[in-house]
């Protein structure tokens, strides 16, 4: 069995969305601690002079908590400078035009809610409903077995194989036993120049549409 251990996140990269999908299980640990460094509440997109993060504001006095009790920070209007963004730098991508005012109205939905997870959720499942693209997890909280502890929770699942994030030993616990995914990062072309990876999902489905699948079928090889 395949185990993956990812952190919420509302737009994934290749990488990640290559785990979920070769994942056997699925867990996301909303019991760990928030960490500013970590993709829970931001995500990369390509600009033309390489890529940026585009974030989602949290309550200062929150930052210590739990994933799953970490609220959003409604104080300041960041949804519309978030949308600038993106369609500053997307905006002559092929599809923009055709997600852009679903993208939008999602994105301004987030007063709806309370808790970041709630909201990262909600974006990360309509951004794979886009793709065509069905993932099932579970949520650490949820997991009588869970443990904080990779390995322990590895063993105690039965797991052969551990997957976690790509690049994330500076927020997120390392297994000793984890196990590096056979992972070839798809090139394609990009709206600017060059080529950057590790772009989040948006950067796919703007270039590609309903086609994305020729860039996410290559993530199960």
């Amino acid at each position: 069995m395949n185990l993956a251990l990812l952190l919420p996140q509302f737009a994934p990269n290749l990488y990640d969305l290559s785990v979920m999908l070769r994942a056997d299980r699925l867990i996301l640990q909303d019991v760990e601690r928030w960490s500013r460094k970590s993709r829970v509440h931001r995500a990369k997109i390509r600009v033309p002079d390489g890529t940026q993060w585009i974030n989602i504001p949290v309550r200062t006095e929150d930052r210590k908590k739990a994933i799953k009790e970490v609220r959003m920070d409604h104080c300041e209007d960041w949804v519309t400078p978030l949308l600038r963004s993106i369609e500053y730098n997307y905006r002559n991508s092929i599809y923009y035009d055709f997600y852009e005012p679903e993208i939008k109205a999602d994105f301004q939905s987030s007063t709806d809610y309370t808790f970041l997870i709630d909201f990262v959720l909600y974006i990360q499942r309509r951004l794979l409903r886009f793709m065509d693209i069905n993932i099932r997890y579970e949520l650490a909280s949820d997991v009588d077995e869970y443990s904080s502890d990779p390995d322990l929770l590895a063993k105690r699942l039965g797991a052969q194989a551990l997957y976690q994030e790509h690049g994330s030993r500076h927020y997120q616990r390392q297994g000793r036993l984890k196990n590096d995914l056979d992972f070839d990062h798809p090139r394609y072309h990009q709206h600017f120049e060059g080529f950057e990876p590790w772009c989040c999902l948006l950067d796919v489905l703007f270039q590609f549409g309903p086609e994305s699948f020729r860039i996410t079928d290559q993530l199960q090889k």
